[in-house]
This record gives structure tokens, C-alpha cells and sequence, in this order.
């Protein structure tokens, strides 16, 4: 195992549901639109990959969007700006990353363990929130950075993740992604890298399959399946993650 690939919404910090939401909804306001998005609402619309992409996919079940696409497409990116700027307002105020997060990738850099961003969110909702916890120089902390802007096709598509193998220069089974999400799970398994997924607010209950571990975050370290060899007490470690990470030759979806 020579890098972590790290997706960001739900597996750094828990965007989705206290900042990304919250946002849109503000943008909605500011715009005089009567819409807003609940977490139920919001979480049924996670299906969909991009934020862009949720608000057209939104507006064909609302009678008072737009009547022509292109129209709706203006609209969409007028909205997901104001979303964005928002958004980056919400982490500044405080957007904690997800306990066992910063140590981890600590851990990971002390040891000499690559690091890589692999998200489909715009590279601004990265730089905000990972600024607002490792200050402006961040990216530095990063052997590759993929983000929404630097692919085609988002999520489950597996090109994020074959984008950074191509930067870092190695192999699918060299890495680890970390990812909380079906279509994360989805995307990782199509690039043939194993996956270990950290259930975040919104996919708890989610079918997940393909993954060499869940569990419940990288804080504790029970509750986990497959269950460590000595669970014990206390948060996930990089010899965890190898631990995994070795078990993914014998996972039949990767074989």
C-alpha cells in the first residue's frame, strides 16, 4: 500500500448534510426562489453525482423551474456559485473534519505513505474546507489532487481515480481509497482500486458492496467489518489500513 486516496463530502468531514445543504438552501433564498432542501429531500438527491446535477435533476419534478433547458442550465450555474461562495462562508465559520481524519493522515505522511485527493466537488469546496484546517498551502500535504474540474465524468465513473494513479504513477493495488458513498464505492471498484469505506450521516443504512472494510469511522475501532484482529480501543491506524488493504488479492470483485 503506497497512497491513500481520500474522497472529501462525508469521508474527510461531514459536508453533505451541515454545509453543502445548508448552502444551496441559502442560495435558494438569496435568488427569491421558494425551495428548500430538507435532509430527506437532500439525501434522496446524493444519487446523484454533482451539485449542478442534483439542482437540473430537481427541477424536472418542479412546476415553477424554468420551462427550457437552457434556461434551467443558467439557472443551475448561477445557483451552484452562489452555493459554492456559501459554502466556503459555512466552512470558515467551522467545518470539523471527522474524527481520526488529521491523525490518519499524520500518520500516513510520517511514514512516508502518498496522499491524494479523489473527489468530483469543485476544487473551491476543496480549498475551503481543507484551507480553513491546513491553511492556504494545503495542496502541499497532496502527491495529486483530482477534482471535479479535472475530470469528464464524475462519480461512480472510476476516471477520478484513474486520473490519480496516472499522477502518482502507480498501480490500482498500490492504493487505498477511502470513500463513504455507493456510487465512491462504485467508481473505486471500476478502477480495480480496493476501497475501505468510513459510513458517513448520509449512507449509514446504505447497501454497500465491493469494499475490503466499513465501519462506523476511523476514530474507533470496533464495529468494523471485517473486524480488526484486535479491535481493542482507540482509533484506526496506517497498520490497520495495510491490514485491509492486504485482504484485497482475496476479494473475489477484485480478483
Amino acid at each position: 500500500m503506497k497512497a491513500l486516496l481520500w474522497d472529501v463530502d462525508g469521508t474527510l468531514a461531514e459536508t453533505e448534510r451541515d454545509g453543502h445543504r445548508v448552502a444551496f438552501n441559502l442560495a435558494f433564498e438569496a435568488l427569491g426562489l421558494p425551495w428548500r432542501w430538507d435532509e430527506v429531500h437532500y439525501g434522496r438527491l446524493l444519487a446523484i453525482t454533482g451539485g449542478r446535477e442534483r439542482l437540473l435533476h430537481d427541477m424536472q419534478s418542479r412546476s415553477d423551474a424554468p420551462a427550457l433547458s437552457q434556461q434551467r442550465e443558467a439557472l443551475a450555474a448561477e445557483l451552484h456559485a452562489r452555493k459554492n461562495a456559501h459554502y466556503a462562508q459555512l466552512v470558515r465559520q467551522g467545518m470539523p473534519l471527522r474524527p481520526g481524519v488529521r491523525e490518519l493522515l499524520d500518520e500516513g505522511a510520517a511514514d512516508g505513505v502518498r496522499m491524494a485527493i479523489t473527489t468530483t466537488t469543485s476544487r473551491s469546496n476543496v480549498d475551503a474546507l481543507l484551507g480553513a484546517h491546513f491553511g492556504p498551502r494545503w495542496a502541499g500535504r497532496f502527491d495529486a489532487v483530482v477534482c471535479g474540474e479535472d475530470v469528464q465524468r464524475k462519480k461512480p465513473d472510476p476516471e477520478v481515480f484513474e486520473r490519480a494513479l496516472q499522477r502518482l504513477r502507480l498501480g490500482p493495488l498500490e492504493a487505498l481509497a477511502l470513500e463513504d458513498s455507493p456510487g465512491g464505492v462504485a467508481a473505486a471498484r471500476a478502477a480495480h482500486v480496493p476501497v475501505l469505506v468510513t459510513l458517513s450521516a448520509y449512507f449509514e443504512g446504505a447497501t454497500l458492496e465491493g469494499a475490503v472494510a466499513i465501519g462506523p469511522g476511523l476514530h474507533r475501532r470496533d464495529g468494523w467489518r471485517p473486524a480488526l484482529p484486535d479491535p481493542g480501543e482507540g482509533r484506526i491506524t496506517l497498520r490497520d489500513l495495510q491490514h485491509w488493504h492486504a485482504l484485497a488479492d482475496s476479494v473475489s470483485q477484485y480478483a
